[in-house]
């Protein structure tokens, strides 16, 4: 026979099991050198992409040449910190590492298992901020040097994005109109985001930081097209699929 007590809770507090948002920076070199002129690439036409996100930095997909390396952990939060990131703590690495870092009270974080679609790699992708329901509508056309950002949701575009246009969206991006400036899709890291336009003619198109620019050719089957991109993942690394949409 069961009993059920009646029980006390605190009056001043509560400790209950919390999900939060973080971004997982995957540091692939410790040139921080090298990583501040790629940030400053990928991220210097915008400022405040970022709005001080705790960021954990992820270790593991270290080169096995800089798996011992020495990591200036304090230069990496000052260079972050100028990204509006805010340096919470650190996961994977060798147990140097993992002293250095908590020597600057950074800290520890587990590897955690992660679930893999059929389209990731054997790297655990990065955590993301889910994305929001609904999507940021856009009815008028883009001239160039306009942006429009998205943040934790879809942007459809109604109208043309011209050459040296850009649209973000840490979701997907549709452009129901000719597409000729640059698209950003999963911009926060979000592998299974797509871009779809009506008539697919690009400066630039990137997927969770996977990009292509308009040098390489699309071929007549994709360009001026209504066409699809997606990330795919393999065994020979990342790579952006196009494929047309309709007949």
């Amino acid at each position: 026979m069961s009993v059920a007590l009646a029980g006390r809770s605190p009056s001043t507090f509560e400790i209950k099991s919390a999900t939060l948002p973080l971004l997982a920076l995957r540091l692939k070199s410790p040139d921080l050198a090298l990583l501040q002129d790629e940030l400053e690439a990928q991220y210097g036409e915008m400022p405040d992409f970022f709005e001080h996100d705790p960021v954990v930095v992820d270790l593991s997909a270290l080169a096995p040449e800089h798996a011992e390396a020495s990591i200036d952990f304090e230069q990496l939060g000052e260079l972050l910190h100028t990204r509006r990131l805010r340096f919470m703590a650190v996961r994977g690495g060798s147990e140097e590492q993992r002293a250095a870092a908590a020597q600057l009270g950074l800290l520890l974080a587990p590897d955690v298992p992660v679930q893999r679609s059929e389209r990731t790699t054997e790297t655990p992708a990065p955590p993301v901020e889910a994305v929001a329901p609904g999507a940021l509508v856009i009815d008028r056309p883009l001239r160039s040097g306009q942006q429009v950002y998205a943040r934790g949701r879809d942007l459809v575009l109604l109208a043309m994005v011209n050459h040296g246009a850009e649209v973000i969206a840490d979701g997907h991006v549709h452009v129901y109109a000719p597409l000729r400036g640059r698209a950003i899709a999963g911009a926060r890291g979000w592998p299974q985001a797509r871009i779809f336009a009506l008539d697919m003619q690009p400066d630039l198109v990137s997927i969770a930081g996977v990009y292509r620019t308009s040098d390489a050719s699309l071929g007549p089957e994709i360009w001026g097209r209504a066409a699809v991109v997606q990330l795919v993942s393999g065994e020979a690394g990342d790579s952006l699929v196009f494929e047309p949409m309709g007949d």
